[in-house]
């Protein structure tokens, strides 16, 4: 076969995902753009008002509250997400047969919940009535604390549910990376009289460094858009306090039917989401390759 029928078949092969890439990807991010300078609605077209929806978009409180609550919310998840999973995965490493996998299953199994009953457990848990944590919160605050009905609370506690929630995901990838070193190295360091914190700075943090990237940004992206825990939790209580980003869009498109102002704010979410994560993944790679 020559190079030109062997291309020939490569752009055949590919072209249904390409078809499809653009169909379900390009496609509705180029209308994205091009309802960010318009008044159109939700549904139906526009009228073309230029960069006026980003002059505006500079000038909103609610828009700057919504980033700086997202923001806080990525603070309060990414990295401690990432080192309780490692933690955690280090330890279930060193099990073995079926008290290994029982252990894993117990941390993987919020995982597959649905949002809606991970709110009403743990709705149920800080409830300020009976929830069974005003237990631990009322001999350190000295009183009962409505959790989701504070500001001072509220993030902290959604931060807590949403590592428990999606933390198994992270253990798994962090055991997939360990299992991937070979014993023969942690042999050697034994025979050297290496202890366990040499033997984790030198060997395990080094070789497990890639995956520690890989869960970093992934994390990253999924908390910049996080909507589901925040909504549910902040229903009833003052919304605009603990508003973000993609709650923002949510209100603005599908409540106040302002689909170009809404198609604004997704932009400027998508301009966030793609600068920080070229950001921290070059900078993680650089550090892993001093």
């Amino acid at each position: 076969m020559n190079r030109r029928s062997e291309t020939t078949a490569a752009l055949l092969l590919i072209a249904p995902f390409v078809a499809v890439y653009c169909w379900l990807f390009i496609y509705p991010t180029l209308q994205m753009v091009y309802l960010s300078f318009t008044n159109a609605p939700l549904i139906g077209p526009g009228e073309w008002t230029g960069l006026r929806n980003f002059e505006r978009l500079f000038g909103d409180r609610t828009f700057k509250i919504a980033v700086w609550n997202t923001f806080y919310f990525v603070v309060l998840t990414v990295v401690p997400g990432t080192l309780v999973g490692l933690g955690i995965a280090l330890m279930v490493n060193r099990l073995r047969g079926w008290m290994q996998s029982m252990i894993l299953a117990a941390f993987f199994l919020p995982f597959i919940l649905p949002v809606s009953v991970v709110y009403l457990v743990w709705n149920w848990m800080f409830d300020i009535q009976f929830g069974i944590a005003q237990y631990v919160i009322e001999p350190i605050v000295g009183e009962p604390v409505a959790v989701f009905r504070q500001k001072a609370w509220f993030m902290p506690a959604v931060a807590l549910v949403t590592i428990w929630w999606t933390n198994g995901f992270n253990i798994l990838l962090f055991l997939a990376g360990l299992r991937n070193i070979s014993p023969e190295i942690y042999e050697a360091a034994e025979l050297e009289g290496a202890g366990r914190w040499a033997v984790f700075r030198k060997i395990t943090w080094p070789l497990i460094w890639p995956v520690t990237v890989l869960v970093l940004t992934i994390q990253l992206i999924l908390q910049l858009k996080i909507f589901d825990q925040v909504y549910l939790f902040s229903l009833g209580g003052r919304t605009q306090t603990t508003m973000v980003l993609v709650q923002y869009i949510f209100q603005q498109a599908f409540v106040n039917n302002r689909g170009g102002y809404g198609a604004t704010v997704a932009l400027a979410l998508f301009v966030i989401i793609i600068a920080f994560s070229v950001m921290q993944f070059q900078a993680l790679r650089l550090r892993g390759e001093r």
